[in-house]
């Protein structure tokens, strides 16, 4: 493995720490027991809801556009730092926020998650620039699996702190916001490899008005169904089978904890399902070897609709531990064969530009996952009903994805 691959894969490894402590497991109990405490429980759950979807809008307005510019020689990297950088400043932020504060915690979330979103969007497309085609399955796959490991360790650190505070003399609600500041510094260390190593080697000569020229470039690039069919279907059914996978990464620790599990219990399953993600990650990736990237990737949609319909069953721990393990065995492929195997469609010196696309598709996509889990269960009280409508998103996925031709047979 080359060090441009090893480099860029360790930023999986740092920003992973931000999926599984903020995204997922501490920030919800966070917000839910401390900052929005005086809220009643759904309520908050549908503010959470609310506010990942409010997020998501705004990077997804941001994403093509800024893709299209970053296809430009030199500008890859720059627009990259700065998400990287506006994240981990805004996770650290966290940390100031005090009981009952939950608006300020939503306004500072809503800053990191565009931090995070935005800086994966130029990461993705870095993925042409490091490794070749038919490597790609191999070093997405790796990514995404020493991501769940990688982030493991500020969490387990984060966890001993939460669980016995005591012994560094700090509260309970103190521990848990050190952890914020840990997670922000996991992030930024191990992002200094992929900011020395990992160059742009795809690009468009930049021109004297590259913003304007963007604009066209974009607009001559939508114009273009049919030169692109076979990249739109996919980004189609992208849209609908991710949304239901990050809305079910995003809002599983509010929905356990409505189904009455603890906050300790939770993080301890959710630090189960990164470890039980990492060989499952890399075993996608041996699999499509041997099946190919798309078969893989249409099983992990079948594994999510099973998801959703056993989540409306859901009544103990134990179910819940079962859900977990069968979200620890696809999440990381589905994504990580995704990422790859739509960088294997797209013309690799417009690769910003594509992945602004494709993660305008994640992300504005994620909208409307959490947005119709917080309706439904503000509405009727009930989260179950929300985690079951998300089943009709990986059926329209998983029928538009059967139209998507393999790289190699769209090629010819």
């Amino acid at each position: 493995m080359t060090k441009q691959e090893r480099s860029w894969i360790l930023y999986d490894w740092a920003n992973s720490a931000y999926s599984l402590a903020i995204t997922t497991a501490t920030l919800p109990i966070f917000f839910k027991s401390v900052a929005a405490y005086n809220l009643d429980s759904a309520t908050s759950t549908a503010y959470l809801g609310y506010t990942n979807s409010i997020a998501t809008l705004i990077i997804s307005i941001l994403a093509p556009i800024l893709g299209s510019i970053a296809d430009y020689k030199g500008y890859k990297k720059k627009f990259f730092t700065v998400f990287f950088l506006i994240g981990v400043l805004s996770t650290s932020l966290l940390s100031a926020v005090a009981e009952g504060d939950w608006i300020l915690c939503i306004m500072i979330y809503i800053f990191s998650v565009i931090g995070f979103s935005g800086s994966n969007i130029f990461y993705d497309a870095f993925l042409t620039d490091i490794t070749d085609v038919s490597r790609m399955d191999h070093v997405s796959s790796v990514g995404f699996g020493f991501g769940y490991i990688g982030s493991t360790i500020p969490f387990i650190l984060s966890l001993l702190f939460i669980t016995k505070p005591s012994i560094i003399g700090l509260t309970k609600v103190g521990a848990t916001r050190l952890s914020f500041i840990i997670t922000a510094v996991w992030w930024f260390i191990f992002t200094l490899p992929m900011l020395k190593n990992v160059n742009q080697v795809y690009y468009i000569e930049p021109s004297r008005e590259p913003v304007k020229d963007s604009f066209n470039r974009l607009l001559h690039t939508l114009k273009s169904v049919k030169e692109y069919k076979n990249i739109f279907i996919f980004l189609i059914a992208y849209f609908f089978y991710i949304d239901g996978v990050s809305t079910i990464i995003k809002m599983s620790t509010a929905y356990g904890l409505d189904l009455g599990l603890s906050g300790d219990t939770l993080m301890i399953i959710l630090l189960a399902i990164q470890i039980v993600a990492f060989p499952c990650a890399l075993l996608y990736g041996k699999l499509a070897k041997i099946f190919s990237t798309r078969i893989m990737i249409f099983v992990g949609i079948i594994v999510y609709a099973i998801i959703c319909i056993y989540a409306y069953f859901m009544n103990t721990t134990l179910d819940y531990w079962i859900l977990a393990m069968l979200v620890a065995s696809s999440q990381g492929g589905i994504q990580a064969l995704s990422r790859s195997f739509y960088g294997k469609l797209i013309p690799k010196e417009k690769s910003s530009e594509f992945f602004g696309l494709y993660n305008i598709c994640g992300r504005f996509s994620a909208i409307f996952g959490p947005l119709l889990v917080g309706v439904i269960s503000q509405i009727t009280g009930n989260s179950k009903l929300g985690v079951v409508s998300l089943i009709i998103l990986f059926l329209i996925g998983g029928v538009l994805f059967l139209k998507v031709k393999d790289p190699k047979i769209a090629a010819i």
